[in-house]
């Protein structure tokens, strides 16, 4: 899908317009935002890992829409680097489950901290590109496609 007039505001380049290095750097990005939301440090003695999404979450209902408005970020991320709608709409399941359920008091706080859907988005989006490459040009247009090796997030 093209966009008329690249780089002026409100529009935005797709992955057929990033290298490699941008796609990278998008994905690492993504991936250390979605740390720190799910999995910033672990509860001494427990091995449970808690992250900003859950310490936000303790804010009745302005912590867990706070939390979703960033996760609304990764699936804006997740577009520009040319997710498919099925990965975008996954996406945006899990980041809808995440905050619905997240607003219910205490039984919510401890669902956010088990959920992790942008840890969980961020996996979508890594399978996706790992299909489909960084580069969506057609060999048979006699393009490469470039096969990567991304660390996964776990």
């Amino acid at each position: 899908m093209a966009y008329v007039k690249p780089g002026t505001p409100g529009t935005f380049e797709r992955l057929e317009h990033l290298d490699r290095n941008e796609t990278e750097a998008a994905l690492a990005r993504l991936a250390a935002l979605a740390r720190l939301m799910d999995s910033l440090f672990a509860l001494p003695g427990t091995g449970i890992r808690v992250g900003a999404d859950a310490i936000i979450g303790l804010v009745p209902v302005a912590g867990d829409l706070l939390a979703g408005a960033i996760s609304l970020y990764l699936i804006w991320e997740a577009k520009r680097l040319g997710a498919s709608k099925l990965v975008l709409w996954r996406m945006v399941g899990n980041t809808f489950i995440d905050t619905a359920l997240g607003v219910i008091p205490i039984a919510g706080d401890i669902f956010d901290v088990a959920f992790r859907a942008n840890m969980k988005n961020v996996r979508l989006l890594q399978r996706h590109l790992e299909k489909r490459g960084p580069a969506a040009k057609s060999p048979a247009a006699g393009a490469t496609v470039i096969k990567v090796d991304w660390p996964r997030v776990s």
